[in-house]
């Protein structure tokens, strides 16, 4: 990043520090950095295909061969990574992800790093997802010199535990006090971050009861794909702490509000915002409208990336404030794509705010779709349709119809049958992840299928 840049919703930061991704840019500072502080272990950190954190530890003797050859284990045993006749795989650890664990401390120092998997031969590996996110980055940059911005807004509940949907408070909307339980689990989840150099813009109670949202400075897409990760796991350890349970599910609770991370979104040329046009309709430059319109034309189609889990589905339904409609707009917030307009005429402020995704996807694998998508609508200059400022959710089907406005998968069987014909998806992922990403939904999606839910019972079995 260009002179330690900083890109928040609110505007252009600059910062003296050097890095703010790590305490260190390179393995000789890590190894300089774990002497001082007495490191014990290191955690390293990546994920499996569906963006679960998966972590070896290794004592602070193993750091150097980790850093020059990488550390084995067995890929067959990780979700979607590969078959028992080529599991031997390595893990070699990023050095600018290095940091302290601030809850791993009342004894031994410990840190952890995200790692790349690597094949044996030392070759990036395919089923990576985190790799995955770089090559589209990679590509990007070569191909165009933009850089991939981010500022995802991640939701979540507390529960009194894991096995039962229990609110702690009866709260709302930026409610405080003694109607918000979860006030210091927020602030000491908001320290633990800042701790770890993970910069936070806002935090407050969301919607529904126990419901809460922590915001996230704008990054680089890959930093924020780390972050999302670390975030989620920090968010779960204080919850841990303070006796309760946080969870991430779209939508654990009927009738009240899921859990949505609406992923906030720019691209860069150096210092210049290319999604800027001062003089341009809505301030909005000819790239930006394209990308927008890369978004809604190829939403259905990335939606099973976005939305991953059964659960998902529950939550993109009318009456929730969860988008379900194809739509953008301004200032109105039923619709998939809008366009924050809290700072207009700032340039740096000026960016997309894609709502479908939940804060259960791999950020690595949905940044990658969304990244696509916009920038298919930029190849190809797809036609931006006029902007959708009033209600969707109230708008019959007929004049739904008559303004052209789609809808997106109702579940996600129909989301997995739109990507595994989407020929932009595979080419964002990759073959192994995208076939293994299919053949896991599909997977999930039959065992669903064939179980016999509570619902059904209370309906069906006294009358049938």
């Amino acid at each position: 990043m260009q002179r330690n840049q900083i890109f928040s919703g609110r505007g252009l930061h600059h910062n003296g520090v050097k890095n703010m991704r790590s305490e260190a840019d390179t393995k000789d500072e890590v190894l300089e950095i774990v002497k001082k502080r007495d490191v014990k272990f290191i955690g390293l950190w990546f994920t499996d295909i569906l963006g679960r954190l998966k972590s070896v530890t290794i004592s602070v003797s193993e750091l150097r061969t980790a850093f020059d050859e990488g550390m084995g284990f067995d890929g067959s045993s990780i979700k979607g990574f590969a078959r028992i006749d080529e599991s031997d795989m390595l893990v070699k650890p990023d050095p600018t992800t290095f940091c302290i664990i601030p809850w791993r401390q009342n004894g031994d120092v410990v840190a952890r790093m995200f790692c790349d998997v690597l094949n044996p031969d030392g070759s990036h590996y395919e089923g990576d997802p985190r790799y995955i996110l770089k090559k589209n980055l990679d590509r990007l940059r070569e191909e165009y010199g933009y850089t991939f911005y981010l500022g995802p807004e991640l939701e979540y509940f507390y529960f009194k535990d894991e096995r039962n949907p229990e609110v702690l408070d009866e709260g709302g909307y930026f409610d405080l006090m003694t109607l918000d339980a979860g006030s210091d689990f927020r602030r000491d989840t908001v320290l633990m971050l800042e701790a770890m150099g993970i910069k936070v813009e806002a935090s407050h109670h969301e919607v529904a009861p126990s419901q809460h949202e922590i915001d996230l400075r704008y990054r680089d897409a890959l930093t924020m794909a780390d972050q999302v990760m670390t975030y989620r796991i920090v968010v779960k350890e204080v919850a841990k702490q303070h006796g309760c349970y946080a969870t991430f599910m779209p939508k654990p609770i009927f009738g009240v509000n899921g859990s949505g991370m609406h992923v906030h979104q720019s691209l860069f040329k150096g210092d210049k915002n290319v999604f800027f046009d001062r003089d341009g309709e809505y301030q909005l430059s000819e790239l930006a409208k394209w990308y927008i319109a890369g978004l809604l034309r190829h939403a259905p189609e990335i939606t099973s990336v976005t939305n991953q889990w059964i659960n998902s589905y529950k939550r993109l339904v009318p009456g929730y404030e969860a988008p379900v409609y194809i739509t953008w707009a301004r200032r109105n917030r039923s619709t998939l794509v809008r366009v924050p307009m809290y700072k207009p005429g700032k340039e740096e402020a000026t960016r997309v705010e894609y709502r479908s995704p939940d804060p259960a996807c791999n950020p690595y694998l949905a940044f990658s779709v969304m990244l696509a998508a916009g920038m298919a609508g930029i190849k190809n200059r797809y036609e931006l349709p006029p902007p959708t400022e009033k209600d969707v959710y109230i708008m019959s089907d007929d004049e739904r119809m008559r303004e052209g406005i789609k809808t997106l998968p109702g579940s996600l069987i129909e989301a997995i049958s739109l990507t595994k014909r989407s020929k932009l998806v595979r080419e964002a992922l990759g073959d192994h992840i995208f076939n293994n990403f299919i053949t896991s939904k599909l997977v999930e999606w039959d065992r669903y299928r064939v179980n016999v839910t509570e619902w059904e019972l209370k309906e069906y079995l006294s009358v049938l």
